[in-house]
């Protein structure tokens, strides 16, 4: 940036500019005002050309001329100090601007952790507040996005590897070409398809271009229906699955994401609980701030969350224990699904847990849109 094009010289300039046209007139004023009084002063009122005519002697010329003297100086002095007055308060702008300015070059560059420390409260002061804002959420959006390429490729590298190692084994004759081998690729596609599918419509949800084909439904059909479908896997584990519901309004939902909301909870729930463990589901109409919500509980007997943990439960491929798999943890996009498949309903979802005395997830679906 040249010294031409610099804010601090021009805002400098300006200031400077319109302190010097005050000075200046009043300097001319205030010296055309003293000369006229003294004149009238000197000849006891007289009219001021005869004051011109001579009858002033040289020590009232001398006077003046000094006090004109003074008048330019003090005029010249309150110049400098306001120059540099002037100078001070552009800085005093330019500077923080300066300094975010930089900040933002550094994030066109890809720096997104640099933040911006300011001490003043002005409305730049709360400028570079947001600046910091923004920067640690683009270094959190960045290292998110790469985590998850990461894990997308982690999770399909998985079961494309299986179904690779079969194939090759097949083809060199070191694996039979049985059903058993068969079934077992089979249930490797379908892993891999149902994951390409769940990626899929986590994406669109996230962009907000996932289509509903919202219709009236009956939540306490819709809440004993996934319970009867999931019973034959919690009586494999001998977990019992309890419901409590109240009389649930008709809502205007796509059912079929509901239905994939509440699968993925209580599969995730079943996949926490331990043998002979308790699932309960509790749907009831609650009023949160002003507004009416159908909220869904879903309460297990599990082995809970950290605290630390909990913030991060409903973001992709988020597992609390990091040491399970894909088989034991499932594919750890099922609750970001869940998230995003009930805020495009206009609900929202929490959760509350503690290590070892189990977790309690909230679903609250609006009553009205």
């Amino acid at each position: 940036m040249t010294a031409m094009h610099s804010i601090t010289y021009r805002i400098t300039g300006l200031v400077f500019l319109l302190l010097a046209v005050t000075v200046l007139s009043l300097t001319y004023l205030v010296d055309w005002q003293m000369t006229n009084l003294f004149h009238t002063y000197v000849m006891g009122g007289h009219h001021m050309s005869r004051m011109y005519g001579g009858t002033m002697g040289m020590p009232e010329q001398a006077f003046l001329s000094s006090v004109h003297q003074t008048l330019i100086w003090v005029g010249f002095g309150i110049l400098l100090i306001g120059l540099f007055a002037s100078y001070i308060f552009a800085r005093s702008i330019t500077v923080p601007l300066r300094t975010l300015s930089l900040a933002v070059e550094g994030i066109e560059k890809g720096n997104y952790g640099k933040k911006v420390y300011l001490e003043a409260e002005d409305e730049i002061g709360h400028l570079a507040t947001a600046f910091n804002k923004m920067t640690e959420k683009l270094e959190t959006n960045t290292k998110l996005r790469q985590r998850l390429l990461a894990d997308i490729a982690h999770e399909l590298r998985t079961p494309l590897a299986v179904i690779q190692g079969h194939l090759e084994g097949m083809l060199e004759g070191v694996i039979e070409l049985d059903k058993e081998q068969i079934g077992s690729l089979y249930d490797e596609t379908v892993q891999l398809s149902r994951l390409v599918k769940d990626l899929r419509d986590l994406t669109l949800a996230e962009a907000g271009q996932l289509t509903l084909d919202k219709k009236p439904a009956d939540m306490n059909q819709l809440i004993v229906r996934v319970l009867q479908m999931l019973k034959p896997l919690a009586d494999e584990k001998q977990i019992s699955l309890e419901s409590e519901m109240g009389s649930l309004p008709v809502l205007t939902v796509d059912t079929v994401r509901i239905n994939q909301v509440l699968y993925n909870l209580l599969t995730n729930a079943l996949r926490y609980t331990p043998e002979k463990g308790t699932i309960q589901v509790v749907a009831d109409a609650a009023m949160i701030k002003g507004q009416e919500f159908v909220q869904i509980e879903i309460r297990d007997s599990g082995t809970g969350i950290a605290e630390e943990d909990l913030p991060y439960v409903f973001n992709h491929f988020y597992r609390a224990d990091q040491s399970r798999n894909r088989k034991s943890g499932g594919s750890g996009i099922g609750l970001a699904i869940v998230k995003q498949l009930v805020e495009i309903h206009g609900g929202f979802v929490d959760v509350k847990s503690k290590p070892n005395s189990g977790s309690t997830f909230f679903v609250y679906l609006p009553i009205k849109e």
